[in-house]
């Protein structure tokens, strides 16, 4: 807002005595006045600015209502569309998990024609592995399929930290204060086993 303005006196707005001392009072800064200055408001009202900045104004351009009715149609269009497919793809997917359940039952059914029992169906139930059916050809009743998990530093382990019943074993080539393994019993519940 420094820039030079260049203003140029204008003749016509001379009247009064009061009119030249302000102009004599603008004229020392006529060449290079910027907004900022507090005689400005005087030195617009006696000088011509050659150029003013324009307000710039953007328009969007205006739509008619039957572009607008076109876009809302196209929009409720669209999606009624998509519901439609929501729609078809939900059926299918319904579809397909039924007959698929529906096929097993066949199946289930054709075995027990063929081999006089219906085939076992086995669940895990945490550690045990249990079936229903005929119990007489069952094998793996009531046997234990846990596995110990172990984490390990590498190298010379001398001890474990355990918690619960064992499962979890972390292994480590130090073995940890007295201090930090009570802290660590007593607090998160973890053991120190020496190996």
């Amino acid at each position: 807002m420094t820039e030079k303005l260049n203003h140029k006196l204008d003749v016509s707005k001379i009247k009064t005595l009061t009119d030249v001392k302000n102009i004599f009072e603008c004229m020392c800064f006529s060449s290079n006045a910027s907004e900022e200055h507090e005689k400005y408001e005087l030195l617009k009202e006696y000088f011509t600015i050659p150029y003013e900045k324009p307000e710039i104004k953007l328009e969007l351009p205006r739509k008619s209502l039957e572009e607008i009715q076109q876009e809302f149609d196209e929009k409720i269009d669209d999606f009624i569309e998509r519901t439609k497919n929501n729609f078809y793809k939900s059926k299918y997917i319904a579809e397909t998990l039924y007959q698929t359940k529906f096929n097993r039952i066949i199946e289930d059914i054709e075995y027990a024609r063929e081999n006089g029992s219906f085939p076992l169906k086995f669940t895990l139930d945490y550690s045990k592995l249990t079936a229903t059916g005929d119990y007489s050809k069952l094998t793996a009743t009531g046997s234990n399929i846990t596995s110990n998990f172990v984490i390990k530093e590498g190298g010379e382990e001398v001890g474990y930290y355990t918690f619960g019943s064992g499962y979890l074993k972390y292994y480590m080539n130090k073995k940890p204060t007295a201090v930090v393994r009570f802290f660590m019993n007593k607090l998160l519940g973890f053991r120190w086993i020496d190996t």
